[in-house]
């Protein structure tokens, strides 16, 4: 099993990737509601502050900002995964006994060091749509927080 290293930084700024194991589902998309239920029930437990983010039919890219003496994004990650998965009414089974194979194990995370940092990020989120094929302008992606920062900068931060 690999030894991975996590940066568990209180008050930190951290980018986010979370896949679905199926690849090729549109789930995300398709309960989208639920979704951003299970955000907003894990934030008024456990708080941060969502930067930027894009959901995607199969994964999703967000970037949180910790509170100041906390650092646990990892309990966080995992609850939003666990209600959504709990959420929803037909899921196949795991490979492991009492599984459910909704997400991938693993997710990507990266602590944002800079301003400079931050912005390249932002743009990799805002622009994954188009990346993905899905749309041909970020603008024209309703599930991101692009619209958010149009009119500020014209284009993602």
């Amino acid at each position: 099993m690999p030894n991975y290293r996590r940066l568990f930084v209180p008050g930190g700024t951290y980018a986010f990737t979370v896949c679905l194991d199926d690849r090729s589902s549109r789930l995300l998309l398709d309960e989208l509601g639920l979704l951003h239920q299970c955000f907003e029930k894990v934030r008024t437990k456990y708080p941060f502050e969502t930067i930027a983010w894009v959901f995607l039919p199969d994964h999703f890219h967000t970037i949180w900002r910790m509170p100041e003496d906390d650092h646990d994004f990892a309990k966080r990650l995992r609850l939003i995964k666990t209600h959504f998965t709990k959420s929803l009414r037909h899921t196949p089974t795991g490979r492991r006994h009492g599984e459910r194979s909704i997400w991938q194990r693993r997710y990507w995370e990266h602590l944002i060091r800079d301003d400079a940092d931050l912005g390249a990020h932002m743009d990799y989120i805002h622009w994954n749509p188009v990346k993905h094929g899905y749309v041909a302008d970020p603008a024209d992606w309703p599930h991101s927080s692009w619209h958010r920062y149009k009119d500020e900068w014209g284009r993602a931060a």
